[in-house]
């Protein structure tokens, strides 16, 4: 695996701590090509298992490489999918590729979908999805015709994927709203279709569409779950001819449809939406104050923060409070810190709220306050409060400060394996290079996990 590789791969290392088993299940031909030093046999017979594999060893291959997030076969794959009508090959490069938003495959997916017949429907579906991913826009018209025949096998995806390709084209995207628009009051779809139809129409943002769906959000006579799809695309739109209809919404006397409405206020601005999001956190239904505390955090909304501080020690809902807590940290002022701090102190709170509060502490000022942090780590570590400590962890995991290289250095000396994952994370994150010779260390550990990920990390700091 090149440096390059080494570093891709270490941004996963540095999302899961420890891997556990599952890069134990990758085939032992893989696992032992991964600890080879010999670079250009590895990629040979990568190449190998490509051009003659079957299947099931193109499939463990593939397995392998996004786990690596490794691109450097990509031009293979897409050779090798140009030629192949094998599905299950098929299906593992179009989600390998779509997952990353890789193009390349555009060409072939198309062919698959106007070569259905031909095709099974994993390898079809496959298709569409991965052409909706990579926002393809010459797939519009082959899904727009694939819509037209009605093919209930392929209906759902195709919509979706209509929707995702048009978005970034401002003529597409009006020219595919009018056309699913006209096809839900034209053909009366069946109910399964409505929603993804809305939904679509918001996939593409647009502003033609506003009077079509505003009328959808205000027809109490819809169902409620079109509604609150409606209002979810006026949000995608952002235009301002929908706000009345959401605003009208926010008191709706489904709960449901409040919630959406109020998850829908998000980008928009003015006093009259500002009113509505600190109403909303008034509302019995829960979802509907969570949905006050996250439009409150995309504005950053600094009239909201009283409101925030209630739910925080208050509510009875644990997603409320954490979500409150979330906004308080996404405005970030002197006051939402001292608020902050007095969640994450107070040891009567859940271990969930402490914990959230140290992530946005750390987040916005790790220097402050991680010498807090870390004294409540080792506190909760000597009364076995498992959870508290786990998740206080994790935070100092990602934090960065200085402050943190004593504890990284005394993890590496004596702590246990997740300790001296989570030590490799600081040393990373923070470049803490007076620590290479203990990571190098390590990479000679007789855990293999933690081994490869002290290397990836000595990587780091040595590059």
């Amino acid at each position: 695996m090149t440096n390059f590789s080494r570093r891709l791969s270490f941004r996963r290392f540095l999302a899961v701590p420890v891997l556990g088993a599952a890069l134990c299940m990758l085939p032992l031909v893989f696992a032992a090509a991964a600890e080879s030093p010999d670079v250009a046999g590895e990629e040979s017979a990568r190449l190998t298992t490509i051009r003659y594999g079957t299947e099931t060893e193109i499939a463990a291959l593939i397995q392998s490489l996004q786990n690596e997030q490794e691109d450097s076969l990509d031009a293979e794959l897409i050779t090798l999918v140009q030629n192949t009508r094998n599905r299950n090959i098929l299906r593992g490069v179009f989600v390998f590729f779509g997952d990353r938003d890789k193009g390349g495959l555009e060409e072939r997916a198309i062919r698959a979908i106007e070569e259905r017949d031909q095709e099974t429907n994993e390898t079809v579906t496959a298709a569409i999805d991965y052409l909706g991913k990579v926002k393809a826009e010459s797939a519009a018209e082959p899904l727009r015709k694939l819509v037209g025949t009605k093919e209930r096998r392929f209906m759902i995806s195709a919509i979706r994927a209509l929707g995702r390709v048009s978005a970034a084209n401002r003529e597409l995207a009006e020219e595919t709203a009018e056309f699913l628009g006209g096809y839900y009051t034209g053909e009366d779809p069946p109910e399964e279709y409505r929603r993804e139809i809305i939904t679509a129409i918001g996939e593409t943002k647009s502003a033609g569409s506003v009077s079509f769906l505003s009328g959808i959000v205000s027809n109490s006579e819809n169902r409620v779950t079109l509604r609150m799809a409606a209002l979810e695309a006026l949000s995608k739109t952002g235009d301002e001819q929908g706000l009345p209809a959401i605003i009208a919404a926010v008191s709706d006397g489904d709960p449901n449809v409040r919630s959406s409405a109020v998850a829908a206020l998000g980008p928009f601005k003015g006093e009259d939406v500002d009113k509505a999001i600190l109403e909303a956190f008034r509302d019995s239904y829960y979802r509907t104050r969570i949905s006050a505390a996250q439009a409150s955090r995309e504005r950053r909304l600094e009239e909201a923060v009283p409101y925030l501080k209630y739910r925080c020690e208050r509510d009875d809902v644990p997603q409320v409070r954490d979500e409150s807590i979330r906004a308080l940290g996404a405005i970030n002022n002197r006051e939402t810190a001292a608020i902050l701090v007095s969640l994450f102190e107070e040891r009567k709170n859940s271990d969930m709220v402490r914990i959230r509060s140290a992530e946005m502490l750390a987040a916005n000022d790790a220097d402050a306050h991680i010498e807090k942090i870390v004294a409540a780590l080792d506190d909760a570590k000597s009364r076995n409060q498992s959870a508290l400590y786990n998740g206080l962890l994790k935070v100092v995991g990602i934090a960065k400060s200085d402050k943190l290289e004593s504890l990284a250095r005394r993890f590496i000396g004596s702590g246990d394996t997740v300790e001296k994952s989570i030590a490799l994370d600081m040393a990373a994150n923070n470049g803490f290079r007076s620590l290479v010779e203990d990571v190098r260390a390590l990479a000679e550990n007789r855990n293999q996990s933690l081994a490869r990920k002290a290397q990836l990390t000595l990587d780091v700091l040595t590059r």
